[in-house]
């Protein structure tokens, strides 16, 4: 659910604004309404300062798994040095490492090449140049070499490798030199230089790579000069975002506050002497959205908000769509083994990450799903139950075939969108109006009827009681009278003929589901072709059953990152479009972001 909200419109002596903003952040509960992007050079400048600092502690922290235990020269580096001084200085040494990167990559590619026509002295070169010779270079197969060229000119063989000869002819200075092969690229550094000058970059690469890790002493100084940009811009928005009033010596700025903190925040602005006035948020105020959801939707948040988040006053969808993504995403990756072992890495990983752990909860929730949505056709990393277990028939029987799992997604679909048109039909009926939910009411009723009736033609002996028809009756009139709660009552079933057009999108929305089917039977279908290739190694004698064991692992762990991939993205899209979408789902809200002091740690 969306949290309540109360509209705080504040007046501030101008001179007092940098001081009451500062004691504001330290409170931590108002947002106050600023601009969310740099309007100036002030504001720019500390948008760019924040994103060098942000993008460094990136690097950093990727960098401090490799260097812990290797040891630190503390020594390269000065901790007293100012901040900023430190981030150019560690900026740097990111930039030389680039540079040494390019030119080490090129290095190797010239030494290669110099190889090739073995090592030689540039003084050599130069003293034939001096004796009015030109130098004309070649190479060609060592097949196709003929011994008579070195008696029709002046020829030295440089270097014979990989079945090739490296030559070259000495010629009279200015005169022509006709030969039948083209000359090749000789290489104006000497192998033997190449290697000096590789093995000083190489010394350079060290230094650098050390002075790096020596800057992962710097981590929480970059972070706690990140946090206070963050708060001065933060700071500065709210500040260039009020307006200037009495000959500019009064400012007066507009915040919102969840109107469970109305007295703690009333009591603040009484303490700091600022006139205000309190009402509650309106929609049209455009108030922040907090969400404010029970434990199991809360974890779900991240994923709604990838989208965006609703307008006030509209219905927070998170708690309806949660269970929903939880088990498509089951469906999706089709397999009981692969939904335990994400139940067990989440577990796990908690231990060892604990600033993670509603991200790895939801792991393993999503793990739960894929184990529940897996049983249903009892797979497990790509081989079926029934096939693998002497399981009686009793149960064997309960697994879902291909036939039924296609029928199951389809009909889960189904649920998917009359429930989201029920939950838009009571919270409209609750919010605006009993007349308000009717249309969606009538939906529901065709399409449940749509669907029975399909059904009974697959299905002949199936029986329908004998008002089942005047359902479809009842499901158009409301349609038609309650599409639209505007207008006299020609206009109001003008515009409900119009709205039946929908039936062809609730057509598609139901044929989208279809994906929940695909994809988790493609995983269980990869699983399967792992198995076979993996069991088929056994034959190779003695060392046969370490490669099966080998590609049982890697090809599970292949698959099972490929199949997380696909069901974490098209439970998505069936949340995003098909279930918001039935649902009314407008937002286009703004997040609640108070202007908040972050304690260094």
């Amino acid at each position: 659910m969306i949290a309540k909200m109360d509209k705080y419109s504040l007046m501030v002596f101008h001179a007092d604004l940098p001081e009451f903003l500062e004691h504001l952040q330290e409170l931590g509960v108002v947002d106050i309404t600023r601009q969310g992007h740099a309007i100036d050079s002030k504001s720019k400048e500390l948008s760019d300062l924040i994103l060098r600092y942000r993008n460094i502690i990136k690097r950093i922290d990727s960098a401090t798994s490799t260097v812990e235990g290797n040891g630190i020269d503390k020594k390269l580096v000065d901790l007293d040095s100012p901040v900023d001084q430190l981030l150019q200085q560690c900026e740097t040494l990111y930039t030389n490492r680039s540079s040494f990167e390019t030119e080490y990559q090129q290095l190797t590619r010239d030494k290669a090449d110099a190889a090739q026509w073995g090592d030689y002295d540039s003084e050599d070169i130069n003293r034939l140049k001096a004796l009015d010779f030109d130098l004309h270079f070649y190479t060609t197969l060592e097949s196709k070499f003929n011994d008579q060229w070195q008696k029709d000119h002046i020829l030295h063989i440089l270097n014979k490798i990989n079945g090739k000869v490296y030559f070259v002819i000495l010629s009279p200075k200015g005169s022509e030199l006709k030969f039948k092969l083209p000359e090749s690229k000789f290489p104006p550094v000497p192998y033997h230089n190449i290697e000096l000058k590789e093995n000083n970059l190489k010394a350079q690469i060290e230094i650098n790579e050390k002075s790096i890790a020596s800057f992962t002493l710097c981590k929480n100084l970059f972070r706690q000069r990140y946090e206070s940009l963050n708060m001065e811009l933060d700071r500065y928005l709210a500040k260039v975002s009020s307006k200037k009033e009495v000959e500019d010596f009064i400012d007066t700025l507009q915040g919102f506050a969840p109107a469970e903190t109305r007295e703690n925040v009333c009591t603040f602005l009484d303490n700091e002497g600022v006139y205000y006035e309190l009402e509650p948020a309106k929609e049209e105020d455009n108030p922040p959205i907090k969400l404010k959801n029970n434990f199991f939707a809360r974890l779900f948040e991240p994923i709604g908000a990838l989208y965006m988040f609703p307008k006030y006053g509209e219905l927070d969808l998170t708690p309806y769509f949660a269970p929903f993504y939880m088990l498509f995403f089951g469906l999706c990756l089709g397999d009981m083994g692969y939904g335990l072992t994400l139940m067990i890495v989440g577990g796990v990983a908690k231990l060892k990450l604990p600033k993670m752990k509603s991200l790895l909860t939801l792991v393993q929730l999503l793990g739960l799903g894929a184990f529940l949505m897996a049983s249903l056709t009892g797979t497990a990393f790509g081989g079926k139950l029934a096939e693998l277990l002497p399981l009686p028939q009793s149960i064997t029987s309960l697994f879902f075939s291909d036939i039924k799992m296609f029928w199951f997604a389809i009909i889960f679909g189904l649920v998917h969108i009359i429930f989201a048109r029920l939950i838009t039909a009571i919270d409209s009926m609750i919010r605006k109006g009993w007349q308000y939910g009717m249309g969606n009411i009538g939906w529901v009723i065709i399409i449940i009827w749509a669907s029975l009736a399909y059904a009974k033609t697959m299905m002949p002996d199936m029986t329908l009681p004998s008002w089942f028809n005047y359902l479809a009756i009842a499901g158009g009139i409301l349609i038609l009278g309650f599409s639209s709660t505007e207008g006299n009552i020609f206009l109001r079933i003008l515009k409900g003929t119009i709205s039946l057009y929908d039936i062809t999108g609730i057509f598609g929305d139901m044929l989208s589901y279809i994906r929940l089917f695909g994809l988790g039977t493609s995983g269980g279908i990869l699983g399967m072709v792992i198995n076979s290739v993996a069991f088929s190694l056994t034959a190779i004698p003695y060392v046969g059953w370490f490669f099966t064991i080998l590609l049982l692992i890697v090809g599970h762990i292949a698959v099972l990152g490929l199949s997380c991939l696909g069901a974490f993205v098209h439970p998505m899209r069936l949340t995003f479009v098909e279930f918001y979408k039935n649902a009314g789902f407008t937002g286009g809200g703004k997040e609640f972001r108070p202007l908040r002091k972050i304690y260094e740690q």
